[in-house]
């Protein structure tokens, strides 16, 4: 197995500690009397939960053994979500439990990476950047051109972006789905 330093630590990097695989989702550098720790907040991919260990600077962790697979996002029927291999065109069935953080933002035909862990179907990661259209959210206002105040708006496959307040319904913007689902731009028409 491969072995990750803390000094790689990121949020979203997956690790391995006593056979089950967790996912970073914060992370604290603390430098104390004589050495430096690091605090995590870890999800377990494998139940969900969420636990929080600390680390000294310098201690290793076991790279999981993690397939990743291109697939595309075919549909959904009731609790289950259906993605085909791009290359095998095999197609799975993942449970929404699984994927529940990344459902409100997939649109049908989208390519997205599907993580399995010993053969099972553990994470869905839509990529970086997406573009989606805004389906409901507050009247702007003519000349209201400040980023710095943001309104709700709730895009078409169902989720929610904080946007700025000139952005209106019709609208498509990019959201950095890296940082929580960050408004990034609004894209030309």
């Amino acid at each position: 197995m491969v072995s990750i330093s803390t000094s790689e630590f990121r949020r979203g990097l997956k690790i391995e500690m006593e056979g089950v695989p967790y996912a970073i989702v914060d992370m604290v550098h603390i430098q104390q009397k004589r050495r430096a720790v690091i605090k995590t907040k870890l999800r377990n991919i494998l139940s969900g939960s969420i636990s929080e260990y600390t680390f000294l600077n310098g201690d290793k962790v076991e790279k999981p053994d993690l397939d990743e697979r291109t697939m595309e996002y075919l549909y959904h029927d009731g609790d289950h979500y259906h993605f085909m291999d791009q290359e095998s065109f095999e197609q799975i069935t993942i449970d929404e439990r699984i994927i529940e953080d990344a459902i409100p933002f997939m649109r049908e035909n989208e390519r997205v990476l599907v993580q399995f862990y010993n053969g099972s179907p553990i994470s869905v990661e839509l990529p970086q950047f997406i573009e989606l259209t805004i389906a409901e959210t507050e009247p702007g206002y003519k000349g209201d051109t400040v980023t710095s105040s943001f309104k709700p708006a709730k895009v078409t496959t169902g989720g929610t972006v904080q946007v700025p307040m000139f952005v209106g319904v019709g609208d498509v913007v990019r959201v950095n789905t890296t940082e929580n689902f960050k408004y990034v731009e609004r894209v030309k028409k």
